[in-house]
């Protein structure tokens, strides 16, 4: 059985079966039939539909954000955001799909050659909790609009997420079978990446989650995409506007309750205005309000499950055990729910799991440096490679900073990291590799094919 379990109360929300490998195999086999007929749909046809889905989900928004929020904790505010982006990655993908995969010409000594690009099939998505529904519409809108078909394994604690939105292109339209759930533990996806059927394969989730999709994925030659973890470094330099800075990372480091690869876990800021700082970022943090995510007063919600709090929780002890300075939360409070305080630590040094490991949740560890060159040399400090972000007043500076010295896929100035469909996101070294939105994000599962013409 896979179980949802309300991270605000303890308590059980509902129970799902496991369907079993037969099914399985049923499944994955309509959606290939369904995608032999819509790789022949028209873009218009396509697009029609997509828009389709993004008004089945704002005429929903509510009944899908209590979803997330009941089922991982997310503050309701936060649901309705990620609903309205996940309606927002539709309407461009509908509008935009057709121009990112016409046919190029190129010149070359033929009568005529060119590029086109075309559907490979069924993809995998193997997809995370954190952002329910977001992860899943990042690849199933250009997955879709691209002329493939998606099955999606979600988490096993977000099965009505995963349910719904299989429901939502059932709603808009879709031909059925085009997008399916199957309803799996993580256990059984070695032979479900194996079924002839799947073409390739997209997960987000966990460096070890990665690496043993891509191990079984590259054995047999499919392609895959890597969004993986991240321990975003943020630079603080000594002409920072600091006041604005220390907003922008607190904000930045309690979304969706720090749960989130792209949330800044690092801060990096050079000795001349670090006590400035730290005291600026610990005030704020005081501030931040937590309790129940159906409140729209909090601002912080509970962990997503007990577990992964504790675990969080024992980052924290080791490090303090290793000297570094809790300057804020680092207590597990009394009482239901799987909460844990905004939390900052301080002295934070290598070889504690707050400067090498990533923080899943909300606990912000403070880095002291020398200069600007130090600062980037500790920014670059890491396995991970996904966001980064410099502040400072001298934006040709950051720039140079954010375009040449930072090893991220994702690099911001005076602002923090966020997804957005009209750029690519991805990440490098154990971050992952493969991009997703924008362009780049709908050509990574089509045949890039030459055609040549004598």
């Amino acid at each position: 059985m896979l179980v949802s379990i309300n991270p605000a109360t303890g308590k059980e929300i509902t129970s799902y079966s496991e369907i079993d490998h037969p099914e399985i195999e049923k499944i994955i086999s309509s959606a290939d039939d369904a995608f032999q007929k819509w790789k022949e749909v028209s873009f218009n046809e396509r697009s029609e539909l997509m828009h389709n889905a993004s008004s089945v989900l704002r005429e929903n928004k509510k009944i899908y954000s209590q979803l997330m929020t009941d089922e991982m904790g997310k503050p309701i505010k936060q649901s309705y955001a990620e609903v309205e982006k996940c309606a927002w990655v539709c309407e461009y993908y509908a509008d935009n799909a057709e121009g990112f995969l016409n046919d190029e010409l190129i010149k070359t000594d033929a009568r005529k050659s060119f590029i086109t690009y075309q559907p490979l099939g069924v993809i995998l998505a193997v997809m995370p909790w954190n952002f329910p529904f977001w992860q899943v519409f990042r690849f199933a809108a250009p997955g879709l609009m691209a002329g493939n078909a998606g099955i999606l394994k979600h988490a096993s604690n977000v099965s009505g997420c995963a349910l719904a939105i299989e429901e939502v292109f059932r709603k808009a339209g879709f031909p059925e079978n085009i997008f399916r759930t199957i309803l799996v533990p993580s256990n059984k996806m070695e032979r479900v990446i194996a079924n002839g059927h799947i073409k390739a394969v997209t997960i987000t989730g966990s460096v070890p989650a990665g690496k043993s999709v891509a191990k079984t994925a590259g054995s047999l030659l499919k392609k895959t995409v890597l969004e993986l973890g991240g321990s975003d470094p943020y630079l603080v330099l000594a002409d920072a506007d600091l006041e604005f800075a220390a907003s922008a990372c607190v904000t930045a480091r309690l979304i969706n309750g720090g749960q989130s690869c792209i949330a800044a876990k690092r801060f990096i800021i050079v000795e001349s205005v670090y006590d400035q700082f730290e005291k600026l970022f610990v005030d704020k943090m005081k501030k931040i309000k937590m309790g129940d995510p159906n409140d729209e007063k909090n601002d912080l919600g509970p962990q997503a499950s007990s577990k992964l709090r504790d675990e969080l929780h024992q980052q924290v002890l080791a490090s303090v055990k290793l000297r570094a300075k809790l300057l804020l939360g680092g207590k597990v409070p009394d009482g239901n729910g799987s909460y844990y305080p905004p939390t900052v630590l301080s002295n934070v040094k290598k070889g504690m799991p707050a400067y090498d490991e990533e923080l899943f949740g909300p606990v912000a560890a403070l880095i002291k440096v020398k200069n600007e060159d130090e600062a980037i040399e500790t920014a670059n400090d890491s396995v991970f490679g996904l966001g980064a972000a410099v502040f400072t007043k001298d934006l040709a500076k950051g720039e140079l900073i954010a375009k040449e010295k930072l090893d991220a896929g994702c690099c911001f100035v005076n602002g923090f990291v966020k997804s957005d469909p009209r750029l690519p996101f991805g990440g490098v070294k154990e971050s992952g590799y493969g991009r997703e939105l924008s362009v780049f994000g709908i050509r990574e599962f089509v045949n890039i094919k030459t055609v040549y013409v004598g």
